[in-house]
C-alpha cells in the first residue's frame, strides 16, 4: 500500500470462532471492518496510527462489559474472549489476507467510500464479499467498474446495530445471487435481521419510510394541527409500542379479519386521507424554529445533555431488544 494510495482508515480484524473445516481451506475464517481514523493533516501509512484503533477497541471492551453485565451479551462466548477475536491493523493488505467479509463502516462519503473498494478491489480474490455499511448511497454509484462487482453489496445496519437488529441487503444490479445469500447468512449467524431489498432504490426501504414519517409530522406541526411534543407522543406511546412486534402490514391484517377484510373496509377512507397530504416541506424557517425550540425544552442541544440523552435511549433499546429476544415469534 503506497503512499499514494494512503487512506485515512484504520481496520479492525474480527476472527470468529469456528472449526476449520467449516471454512475453505485458503481461507481464514476473518470479517474487516474498514473504519476512518481522524487526522489533523495529511495522511501516510503510519499517521494510520493504531492509537485511533486502540481507541475503539478500549471503547469496545467497556461497552461489551457491560453488556454482559447486563445480560446482553450476544453470542455463547464470553465478553473476554470476544475480544480476544478482534485486533487492529493499518495495513490493508495484510488485514484482508483470506478473509471471508469486509464491511466499510467509513461516512456516508462516496468519493472515499469508492477510494476504499477501488483498492479493495484491487487486492482480494474472488471470493471475499465487498460490503458498505451505506445508508444511503446507492450500489450502482459505489461499485460501479470495479472487477469484483458480483462480490459487492450494501449491507446497511441501523443505528445502534447491537440493539436494532435489522441490516438492509442492496445489490448491485450485477452483484451475484450467491453473494446476497451469503452476506444473508452471515447476518442472520450473528444475530442481526436481513431483508432483501430486490433492487436498488434512492433510500432503500428503511429510509424512505422513516421520511414518509417525518414528512407528514412536519406537515402536522407546520400547519399547527398538533405541537411537536404530541406529535412525539404519538409515535412513542402509540404507532412505535404498536410497531415494535408487528409491521404495518400485519397490523392492516390483525385489524380487520384478514388484509382482504381491511382494504375492503378502509381502503376508500386511506385514499381520501393521503389525498390531503401536502408537499414536501423545505424543514426551515418558523417551523425549524419552532421545532428546535420544543426539542431543546425536553433535552438541550448541548453536548453533555445530548450524550445523557442517547445514553438513555440506548439502555431503553437494549431492553426492549431483551424482551423482543423473550418474546419469540408464534
Amino acid at each position: 500500500m503506497g503512499a499514494r494510495h494512503a487512506l485515512p482508515v484504520s481496520l479492525l480484524v474480527c476472527r470468529p470462532r469456528a472449526q476449520p473445516r467449516v471454512w475453505h481451506p485458503h481461507q481464514r475464517p476473518r470479517l474487516v471492518f474498514v473504519l476512518t481514523v481522524p487526522s489533523p493533516g495529511p495522511v501516510r501509512r503510519r499517521a494510520m496510527a493504531s492509537p485511533a484503533a486502540g481507541d475503539v477497541l478500549i471503547v469496545g471492551r467497556k461497552e461489551m462489559k457491560s453488556l454482559q453485565q447486563s445480560g446482553s451479551l450476544k453470542g455463547s462466548l464470553s465478553a473476554e474472549e470476544q475480544l480476544s477475536l478482534i485486533s487492529s491493523c493499518t495495513n490493508l493488505a495484510e488485514a484482508v489476507e483470506g478473509v471471508v467479509h469486509i464491511q466499510e463502516c467509513v461516512p456516508e462519503n462516496l468519493d472515499l467510500k469508492r477510494k476504499i473498494f477501488a483498492q479493495l478491489d484491487s487486492i482480494v480474490d474472488d471470493r471475499v464479499v465487498l460490503s458498505s455499511s451505506s445508508s444511503c448511497l446507492l450500489p450502482s454509484k459505489l461499485f460501479t467498474g470495479l472487477a469484483h462487482v458480483k462480490q459487492c453489496i450494501v449491507a446497511h445496519p441501523v443505528n445502534p446495530p447491537y440493539y436494532i437488529p435489522l441490516v438492509e441487503l442492496v445489490p448491485h444490479p450485477e452483484t451475484s445471487p450467491a453473494t446476497v445469500d451469503r452476506t444473508h447468512a452471515l447476518m442472520r449467524k450473528i444475530g442481526q435481521s436481513p431483508v432483501r431489498v430486490l433492487k436498488e432504490i434512492d433510500g432503500f426501504v428503511l429510509n424512505r419510510l422513516q421520511y414518509a414519517i417525518i414528512s407528514e409530522a412536519w406537515r402536522l406541526v407546520e400547519e399547527g394541527i398538533v405541537s411537536p411534543s404530541d406529535l412525539d407522543l404519538v409515535m412513542s406511546d402509540g404507532l412505535g409500542m404498536r410497531y415494535a412486534f408487528i409491521g404495518p402490514l400485519e397490523t392492516m391484517h390483525l385489524n380487520a379479519e384478514g388484509m382482504l377484510s381491511y382494504c375492503d373496509r378502509y381502503s376508500e377512507g386511506m385514499k381520501r386521507v393521503l389525498k390531503s397530504f401536502g408537499s414536501i416541506p423545505e424543514f426551515s424557517g418558523a417551523t425549524v424554529e419552532k421545532v428546535n425550540q420544543a426539542m431543546c425544552k425536553k433535552v438541550p442541544a448541548d453536548p453533555e445533555h445530548l450524550a445523557a440523552r442517547r445514553e438513555w435511549r440506548d439502555e431503553c433499546l437494549k431492553r426492549l431488544a431483551k424482551l423482543k429476544r423473550q418474546m419469540q415469534p408464534q
